[in-house]
């Protein structure tokens, strides 16, 4: 209610009614308070979609680079190792070439900088406070997306299934007949019929898939240290010491 408020009194320093926000209205943007559509003056969507999107960093620019050439090259190759590839022939860039992709990730850096300060000084402060809120609750909606796709970009393994989860992605294109919701219903009733050995099968596949997430992710984690993406490693990952030992990070 807070943002509605927000958003009511910026149309009232701009001397509109409700009526015109309604006729007025821009996009449709779903409330964050309830599951209903609330309905925002055009400004504030045309603003927002001016936005500029912030640079990809120097490593990333390079991986994106790299990634389709090294595709076309390896095409049986998973994504994993090819990005292992690319971490790799990043390392061994002279410093000559990396600094062109700094330099681009800091021309764009100030140029975004640029832009984000000239839209604001267009707005009034009662403006500026209603945009925030709406700029803060969509970074929040996209902020789980946009983590989700860098980390497909860079070879991060997927997450181990549960034994339910194997069951269910393999009867589910069994079922036929009915929606997709009455499948999964049929499908959940008879995953809670099996017996304990019928059960055992997929939770020893389920085992058998951790190994192969966690064995996956020590060697992606390593790889993004080596890269400087330390950021993206687990706290509870395991480290080797220069002793050979492991040690709780």
């Amino acid at each position: 209610m807070a943002l509605l408020r927000g958003v009511w009194g910026v149309l009232r320093d701009l001397g509109k009614s409700g009526v015109e926000l309604c006729s007025g209205c821009g996009n449709r943007l779903r409330s964050p308070f309830r599951r209903s559509f609330v309905y925002f003056p055009k400004w504030f969507s045309s603003t927002l979609g001016s936005y500029p999107k912030k640079p990809m960093s120097s490593y990333l620019r390079f991986s994106k680079e790299q990634l389709p050439i090294f595709k076309a090259q390896n095409p049986d190759l998973k994504v994993s190792e090819l990005i292992r590839r690319i971490a790799e022939l990043w390392r061994e860039l002279p410093e000559s070439q990396k600094k062109i992709y700094e330099d681009a990730y800091k021309a764009d850096w100030q140029a975004y900088k640029e832009e984000i300060n000239r839209i604001q000084e267009q707005l009034t402060p009662s403006q500026m406070i209603s945009l925030e809120k709406e700029i803060m609750q969509k970074r929040l909606r996209k902020k789980a997306l946009i983590k989700k796709r860098e980390l497909t970009m860079l070879g991060k393994p997927k997450r181990p299934r549960s034994a339910y989860n194997i069951f269910v992605s393999e009867s589910f294109q069994e079922v036929k007949d009915g929606s997709s919701q009455a499948k999964l219903k049929s499908v959940n009733e008879t995953w809670k019929n099996l017996s304990s050995s019928q059960k055992q099968v997929y939770i020893q596949l389920a085992k058998d898939d951790k190994i192969r997430y966690d064995n996956e992710m020590k060697s992606w984690e390593e790889q993004m240290i080596e890269v400087g993406r330390s950021d993206l490693i687990r706290r509870k990952m395991k480290s080797q010491t220069k002793d050979g030992f492991e040690e709780e990070c």
